[in-house]
């Protein structure tokens, strides 16, 4: 797994776009999305996965969207966001509530 800040992505690299997280807590939302892309092309599944192991290992309540085309605005608590590409896809990982 790596991380980039270029927009050339191969398929193992992420793109980060915006990062108000500790980088480890970044490092794990990348690692934990590959795991679930790994195992699973449904992006729904993807997103569960994600949200269910955060709220696990980091605290409830994650908000997780993955997908090629979508809009956002949303609130969430102080450094616990995350957006970055992987595998061509938008990951939006955030905390709130």
């Amino acid at each position: 797994m790596q991380v980039n800040s270029s927009p050339e992505l191969d398929s193992e690299t992420a793109f980060i776009e915006v990062n108000e997280m500790p980088v480890g807590m970044q490092a794990d939302a990348v690692r934990f999305t590959v795991d679930a892309m790994n195992k699973n092309h449904d992006k729904g599944i993807v997103a569960a996965y994600v949200k269910r192991v955060f709220d696990k290992t980091y605290e409830p309540s994650w908000h997780c969207v993955v997908g090629r085309n979508f809009g956002s605005c949303v609130g969430h608590e102080g450094r616990s966001f995350t957006y970055f590409y992987l595998r061509e896809n938008g990951v939006l990982l955030f905390k709130c509530g």
